[in-house]
């Protein structure tokens, strides 16, 4: 599959540089997405309240500062309709219950599958609209 994001823009919550400059890398050469780094979770809120470009949030879950959840629910205060998907390495179904009830639209485990990911953004980032 292939995909043209590259009028969009992402943020990255991640405060692994090698995780980041990998999904970087693999966001860049398959979709041309824009990119923004957020290296903790109080960085990730501010970005998403000074950008409004961002279309999309990559949200890891161990993040220094306050946690993905704690920023997942700081940004639905003021976004309350930006898409974000959670990464995490816990595949644990209470994290996923979790997840969603701090307003996640999506999980995807590390290792990441990227085809998962992809798809899952693409659902995000081009929602199909009713037309009535």
């Amino acid at each position: 599959m292939e995909y043209n994001w590259k009028n969009r823009t992402v943020l990255v919550a991640e405060d692994d540089e090698m995780s980041f400059r990998y999904i970087e890398l693999v966001l860049t050469r398959r979709t041309n997405i824009n990119i923004i780094w957020a290296i903790n979770g109080e960085q990730a809120v501010e970005f998403c309240r000074l950008n409004n470009h961002i279309d999309l949030v990559l949200m890891d879950l161990q993040l220094p500062v306050f946690d993905g959840l704690e920023a997942i629910r700081q940004i639905r205060e003021f976004k309350p309709n930006l898409p974000i998907i959670v990464q995490t390495a816990n595949a644990m179904n209470d994290e996923y219950e979790k997840c969603i009830e701090a307003g996640g639209d999506g999980y995807v485990t590390k290792p990441i599958n990227l085809n998962e990911l992809f798809s899952m953004m693409d659902v995000l980032l081009n929602p199909i609209t009713t037309h009535h």
